[in-house]
């Protein structure tokens, strides 16, 4: 795959963008392929202010990055999906990080080979549908192993809304303030080091058990494997790698390679909900983690994207019964 990319620097204070203006060989939906790594509308590192403005926050080499990913106004007949991207980055380390800019929003992530495999003409017409409508999808590689992982550890075992609430607390309190004009709130994610020095009373005020919290601890320790992991080319690899780590096992490694290596394969096991609604968009009942991957093996090599065709359907698993009310032991 073949990219045009033109980068200026623009100078002047230290709060001036550095700024990278790529034209994608093929359509880009900017919100719907960022949307995956936020947790919520008030993400502390992903901001979604429309679909054609995106904020993250991360970090290169352990400076902090704030970007923003937008677009040029749209010029009468054009798609909308095939404008260019303008990336603006913010904080020490903006130059360094922006040539990888392209790759969160897709580069390098081609459907064309899933499109014309026999699996594909094998997709239920809907799925199909899906891809249609939405061309613009693609699948995002931040590289970012370790701050995904600690996301993903900290959503182990609990509902979204504890894990949201708890991330959104420990970048409150240890994360640094994003370079920048970024919207409010915003946070860098913690180095290794940050993250080693929260203290055991900070995790449970968080509402982080200590379970999570050792696996983290654990996590953080390998945070120089984690890096180079984030330039392996094989998310199965690394999904192999990752497992190595106590506490960490199949559901998580899949949670990190979605987001870090536009892992096209890989597929949340054991997830609370998947299984349910996998198996209701193909059986019309629920079913097993056995009994998911049954039904997604035609598709092997690709089970991530399908996933991912089933959600932009529209698809919905009934309801039962009243929702879950997370309890919160934070202050006993």
């Amino acid at each position: 795959m073949t990219t045009t990319v033109r980068t200026a620097r623009i100078t002047g204070s230290g709060d001036s963008p550095t700024r990278l203006h790529w034209t994608p060989p093929g359509p880009v939906h900017l919100g719907q392929t960022l949307r995956v790594l936020g947790r919520g509308a008030d993400d502390p590192t992903v901001r979604i202010l429309n679909e054609d403005c995106v904020w993250i926050t991360t970090r290169s080499s352990g400076l902090p990055v704030s970007a923003r990913f937008s677009r040029p106004p749209r010029v009468a007949g054009e798609n909308p999906l095939d404008r260019d991207v303008v990336v603006d980055a913010w904080g020490p380390g903006a130059q360094q990080w922006l040539p990888s800019a392209p790759r969160w929003v897709g580069h390098g992530d081609s459907w064309e080979e899933f499109e014309s495999s026999a699996g594909f003409a094998q997709l239920p017409h809907r799925l199909v549908r899906a891809r249609h409508d939405h061309p613009g999808m693609r699948l995002p590689a931040t590289g970012t192993v370790l701050d995904r992982a600690v996301v993903s550890i900290l959503e182990q075992r609990v509902t979204a809304i504890e894990a949201v609430r708890a991330y959104r607390a420990l970048l409150r309190w240890i994360g640094e303030e994003a370079p920048g004009p970024a919207p409010r709130g915003m946070r860098v994610p913690p180095t290794a080091e940050q993250w080693r020095r929260v203290p055991s009373w900070q995790w449970h005020r968080a509402g982080v058990d200590p379970a999570r919290s050792a696996t983290v601890m654990r996590t953080v320790q390998r945070a120089s494997a984690l890096e180079r992991l984030g330039r392996e080319p094989d998310p199965a690899r690394v999904r192999a790698a990752v497992q190595s780590i106590s506490g960490i096992g199949v559901w998580t490694a899949a949670e990190i390679t979605q987001c870090t290596h536009a892992d096209p394969d890989g597929v949340s096991v054991r997830d609370f909900h998947l299984a349910d609604y996998v198996c209701w968009f193909f059986d019309g009942a629920p079913g097993s983690d056995e009994r998911m991957l049954e039904l997604l093996e035609p598709w092997r090599g690709h089970r991530q994207r399908v996933v991912r065709l089933i959600k932009a359907s529209g698809h919905r698993k009934p309801a039962f019964g009243p929702r879950l009310t997370p309890q919160d032991h934070r202050h006993h």
